[in-house]
């Protein structure tokens, strides 16, 4: 019982690993991209508006990410979003 812990814990160290340097690269590509307009609603009530400095992100769940540029920080917002990037 304790081999097969030692072996399991072994064999998944490498995939914590390639998670981490993927999500490092996914952060990384947020601030290289061309910035956008975002003005997200929820249930007809404007809850945000404001430019990205760079890429916007998608999430499955419905979630946006992205660099708010009026404060530089990482942002994630949830509703219905329209996004106009910019030429």
């Amino acid at each position: 019982m304790r081999l097969a812990i030692v072996a399991l814990a072994v064999l998944t160290l490498p995939a914590l690993s390639a998670c981490t340097e993927s999500k490092q690269a996914r952060r990384a590509a947020t601030w290289n991209d061309k910035p956008a307009d975002i003005v997200c609603w929820s249930y007809g009530t404007q809850t945000f508006a404001g430019r990205s400095t760079g890429k916007v992100e998608y999430d499955e769940g419905g979630r946006i990410s992205f660099v708010d540029a009026a404060n530089d920080r990482y942002t994630t917002v949830e509703g219905e979003c329209r996004i106009v990037y910019a030429k």
